[in-house]
């Protein structure tokens, strides 16, 4: 096969080991399909991984890349959906910082009505975790009271937008007032400036959190399990602020609380596409009906990769950051 352009890991490091190189076009194993990348999601595990600490399942590409909108060009043996010449957006094992990438054809979804392709460039990750972790493991309920840390972020304000379209009522943090800002803007009926206000006493004083995300963890453990209703579930997606915290687990028995949490990535193919068949039958509508939508931050041509990881690791963002493949 004719080669591509891409761009790879030189080494573990800072977003200056992002460099271009050329590799050869991946062919469509048996039901995958391959996209010709449009556009391409810049996601903080893309980070982790260029940092040397989130490697690649073991049949995935090394080169970062989550999730990308296109048009698909070839189809694996036993492929009924989509077919060669439509256009969708998918959720990658690696690889979507390239011009083609090969992806199962069940984790696909059809770009969604009035959404351009950079748009749907930003779906699968965000949607896949969100769906997952709030409303699949989390089984947040309309009327509940919802907390997300990092309201601003590409699963911030993804969050806010499918809890408040669920009927939940939305809590979010963020660091600064523009991002607060944003966050009532997409639905959320209070925004806490972490900086200046401790969203612990904000969640008590509402008679605290049914459901709440986390991807800080660190000393926010402590907090999040004080900032829950009796009952109240804690889905932990990352830890930003390290791992580890000291926890009283009495208080874990005696409210009846529930800690968990999961990663997308080295969940089976399998796993993946019914978190598809359900977002295409739960959330897809709401996305042709323009009741929500994604938030766009930037867009960078793909050879500036680097720089986009840049942009992501000030945390000045808000929303999707994007690269611009073809």
């Amino acid at each position: 096969m004719p080669d591509m352009r891409a761009i790879e890991i030189t080494q573990p490091g800072g977003p200056d080991v992002l460099q271009p190189t050329t590799r050869p076009r991946p062919e469509p194993r048996a039901g995958q399909v391959v996209l010709k990348v449009a556009y391409a999601g810049v996601n903080r595990p893309d980070a982790l991984q260029r940092a040397g600490n989130y490697n690649p399942p073991k049949d995935a590409s090394d080169l970062p890349g989550l999730e990308a909108s296109g048009e698909v060009v070839a189809v694996g043996e036993g492929v009924a959906w989509p077919k060669v010449g439509d256009l969708v957006c998918a959720l990658l094992p690696g690889g979507g910082y390239a011009e083609y990438v090969a992806t199962p054809a069940a984790h696909c979804l059809p770009v969604p009505a009035g959404l351009s392709l950079k748009q749907a460039a930003c779906l699968p990750e965000t949607y896949y975790t969100v769906w997952t972790n709030v409303f699949m493991r989390g089984g947040l309920k309309a009327g509940e009271k919802f907390l997300v840390h990092g309201g601003s972020s590409g699963i911030g304000t993804t969050a806010i937008q499918l809890a408040r379209a669920m009927g939940a009522r939305v809590f979010a943090t963020a660091g600064n007032d523009a991002k607060c800002a944003t966050c009532i803007e997409l639905g959320a009926e209070r925004a806490i400036n972490y900086r200046e206000e401790d969203f612990v006493e904000v969640l008590k004083a509402e008679g605290g959190a049914d459901l709440i995300l986390d991807m800080v963890g660190g000393n926010y453990i402590p907090r999040d399990v004080s900032a829950l209703a009796d009952d109240g579930r804690l889905v932990f997606i990352a830890f930003l602020g390290g791992p580890k915290a000291e926890l009283n687990f009495a208080q874990v028995m005696v409210r009846r609380l529930t800690i968990t949490g999961s990663t997308l990535r080295p969940q089976s193919d399998a796993a993946k596409a019914e978190i598809a068949a359900q977002l295409r039958d739960h959330v897809w509508p709401l996305l042709d009906a323009g009741r929500i939508a994604p938030v766009m931050d930037s867009e960078f041509p793909l050879d500036q990769a680097s720089k986009a990881h840049a942009r992501m690791e000030t945390s000045e963002h808000i929303g999707k950051i994007v690269l611009k493949v073809s």
